[in-house]
């Protein structure tokens, strides 16, 4: 009798399943292996009450680290170049990436990248680094503007000018 009824409760679907064994089973017998709740939860089952939340039972989740920690919340910093040289990409990609060592105002010191083909920096030169790192570069979190200070723009640049610091061509 026992068997049968257990078989004739798990052919029925969930809802009506947890309803009938509710009905007709003795209490803590059937209802375990027959509710389709979860025991366990990633999450907590207690949740805050709206006078909880008010007195502040909720913190706010921890600042993620900073993309270009040095420049403090700054668009862009002065600085003036160590040392320039070059880099190798990571694994798939090849060939020879143009990086500058610069002391910032701050004082602190970064490897930042030199975009576009060619560039005019050399030791002391004052330079503007903006944030955003180098994809394939290591450690490069900083970008040099081009076009900005002592570093020249693009020369015979068409396309995307403004990033590489370069004025429009005089139509004739």
């Amino acid at each position: 009798m026992a068997t049968s009824l257990l078989r004739a409760l798990l052919r029925m679907p969930p809802p009506s399943r947890a309803l009938l064994a509710t009905a007709i089973a003795p209490k803590n017998t059937l209802t375990p292996l027959l509710t389709p709740t979860r025991l366990f939860s990633s999450t907590p089952s207690i949740l805050a009450t709206y006078n909880q939340v008010l007195r502040g039972a909720r913190e706010g989740q921890k600042a993620r680290r900073a993309v270009s920690p040095a420049l403090k919340n700054r668009p862009e910093m002065k600085g003036v170049c160590l040392r320039v040289g070059i880099t190798k990409p990571k694994k798939p990609n090849s060939g020879e990436r143009k990086v500058a060592r610069v002391r910032l105002s701050s004082g602190m010191v970064i490897t930042a990248y030199i975009p576009g083909e060619g560039h005019n920096v050399q030791q002391h030169s004052v330079v503007l680094v903006r944030g955003g790192r180098s994809q394939d570069c290591p450690g490069v979190k900083y970008h040099l503007v081009r076009g900005a200070m002592d570093l020249g723009g693009v020369a015979n640049r068409l396309s995307s000018r403004s990033k590489y610091g370069t004025k429009k061509p005089k139509a004739s």
